[in-house]
């Protein structure tokens, strides 16, 4: 069974997406085999992975039950990816009528989900229906921030919705941690942060990843190239930190466990 990860903040501007994408192809390039699902309108994922959507089906597609997962699915050199677009914003799940709204997502995976090592999601920029969704269904979260204070607002209610998908929908669900993006250590504001996200991890009951994000360029640059991070400039200060990430939690996520049997299985 797939292991699924969540990265979520309901605030913009964060660097879900780009931890999204770096994730997916840091899991790939070692052999694992990944979906990933976009639950953001804006659909970034898929031109971070290089998925040519051109009026294709979407992820919105499946969870209405138009088509399913595996028809939605579409394939570009990094994963697997069930995109969005901005017509998940108008005709989200409020509208798809069952009783069990919050397994909508888990419903639709169901198919397909044995055919993966893990399922990365991107979730919106809210604590809405599809973030619900997302956590009912996975097994861990991860939480970037970006190194200012305003990124810190809004955290005690992201742990109120955590907590009460715990109770109610997904007793299972972990959270891995805090990520620190944008994190320059030599300022006083992005230890001041460390310090006031160190202190929100405790009341999460979680912790703020060893491993901060610096700033680079190459990361906002690969997408456009249609390469991962990782393949466009791996000399990269932030897509080395993006590798030191992958590598803390790699124990955590079984990954080497997982990609080990892979390789002995072929």
């Amino acid at each position: 069974m797939a292991t699924i990860i969540t990265v979520t903040n309901q605030k913009g501007g964060v660097g879900k997406t780009t931890t999204s994408a770096a994730l997916a192809a840091g899991i790939a390039l070692a052999g694992g085999r990944i979906l990933c699902i976009d639950l953001d309108p804006q659909g970034n994922l898929g031109f971070c992975l290089g998925a040519e959507l051109s009026n294709g089906p979407t992820v919105l597609d499946a969870l209405k039950g138009r088509m399913s997962a595996r028809q939605a699915i579409h394939k570009t050199e990094i994963c697997d990816i069930l995109p969005s677009d901005i017509t998940l914003s108008s005709g989200g799940l409020e509208q798809v009528a069952t009783k069990h709204r919050e397994y909508i997502l888990r419903d639709a995976l169901a198919p397909v989900i044995g055919e993966y090592d893990y399922v990365v999601i991107d979730t919106p920029p809210a604590l809405n229906l599809l973030t619900v969704n997302a956590y009912a269904v996975s097994d861990f979260l991860i939480i970037p921030m970006a190194s200012d204070i305003l990124s810190l607002v809004g955290l005690s209610q992201l742990k109120e919705t955590i907590e009460s998908v715990r109770d109610s929908l997904n007793p299972r669900l972990n959270v891995l941690g805090i990520l620190l993006n944008r994190f320059n250590k030599r300022t006083l504001l992005s230890r001041d942060v460390l310090e006031m996200a160190q202190q929100l991890a405790d009341q999460i009951g979680t912790k703020v990843f060893e491993t901060k994000i610096r700033t680079g360029v190459a990361v906002a640059e690969a997408p456009a190239h249609g390469e991962s991070i990782f393949e466009y400039n791996p000399r990269s200060a932030a897509v080395q930190d993006y590798r030191e990430f992958l590598e803390e939690i790699a124990d955590t996520i079984h990954l080497k466990e997982v990609l080990g049997d892979g390789q002995e299985n072929e």
